[in-house]
């Protein structure tokens, strides 16, 4: 296993937090900035970037855009979910259009994957 930490990816993912998708800003602002549960921008877990992540739930939230459907991407994506399974890190997937048509049911999708996981977490203390 990797190490979970990346130095190397430093300036890309500041690069990243301050070039957010409208998608991704939206999503950070308008919810999960101020959710009761600590989310960061762009966390550096071993080679990857992930867009949002809460370390208490140890959940990865995904924004995807519509290249995410492509097969030779889609193929990353597993690869990268099952990386980051290695670490107990939970991925969810959410698509651009999603956020932009149902803000609030990803928003609910989101807080109801935290709470599993919290109570996973609870639950083994």
């Amino acid at each position: 296993m990797e190490r979970k930490s990346n130095g190397k990816l430093v300036p890309l993912a500041r690069q990243l937090r301050k070039n957010m998708t409208k998608e991704e800003r939206r999503l950070w602002f308008d919810y999960l900035r101020e959710y009761p549960r600590k989310f960061v921008r762009q966390k550096i877990v071993g080679r990857y970037i992930l867009d949002f992540y809460c370390a208490q739930a140890k959940l990865a939230v995904e924004v995807d855009g519509s290249q995410h459907y492509e097969p030779a991407v889609a193929e990353r994506d597993r690869e990268r979910t099952k990386y980051l399974e290695g670490f107990g890190i939970t991925v969810i997937r959410i698509p651009n259009n999603e956020l932009m048509c149902n803000f609030r049911g990803a928003c609910e999708y989101i807080d109801l994957h935290v709470k599993r996981r919290m109570s996973l977490t609870e639950a083994r203390s």
